[in-house]
């Protein structure tokens, strides 16, 4: 099963000795096949972007990806682009750039659209109760999804404890997506 490390300001500051520091901890810890750089708040994300960006390229084997920002993302050349539920639209001109698409998703019409624009993978959340993320899917619903989708899917929300890794292992998913459980 995939991991997909997702970066906060909360857990990872945006002090960049410190955001570094700790990111390099978690992917020696946890060895994560995908990265996410995600602050929506930061006001210099594209600085602490550039770092995210040279310590995965240092950690081979690590796809990383930057939140929403499809033209900072080429122009760090990272592996790709991981849009919001809102960004849809924004899917053709990722992959005309040569990034790799994940999508932020809640509903499984969503993700079916998400598979039919060509993104490469999507999250589909919450699977456990996560704050302020609503109802939790849970285990159930994602088995349903997984039966009608070929898309990749990352399982997202409410992941931080061994008991949910061993209950999604137990569906089709493609991996799962955390803050918490890597920190």
């Amino acid at each position: 099963m995939q991991k997909y490390l997702i970066t906060s300001k909360e857990l990872y500051t945006d002090i960049p000795e410190i955001f570094c520091s700790r990111l390099d901890l978690q992917i020696k810890k946890h060895n994560p096949s995908y990265a996410l750089y995600r602050d929506k708040s930061n006001p210099n994300y594209s600085n602490l972007a550039a770092l995210f960006a040279k310590l995965c390229a240092e950690n081979v084997g690590v796809k990383s990806f930057l939140h929403q920002d499809v033209e900072l993302a080429k122009k760090l050349a990272v592996t790709g682009v991981h849009l919001a539920s809102t960004q849809f639209a924004k899917i053709e001109d990722a992959k005309s750039l040569g990034l790799e698409v994940i999508i932020s998703t809640h509903t499984k019409g969503e993700v079916l659209l998400a598979q039919k624009l060509g993104a490469d993978a999507v999250t589909y959340s919450p699977i456990f109760a996560s704050p302020n993320k609503g109802k939790p899917k849970g285990i159930n619903d994602l088995k349903e999804l997984l039966e009608i989708c070929k898309i990749d899917v990352f399982a997202l929300g409410g992941i931080v404890t061994k008991e949910h890794l061993e209950k999604i292992a137990q569906t089709k998913v493609y991996g799962f997506a955390s803050i918490r459980y890597f920190y």
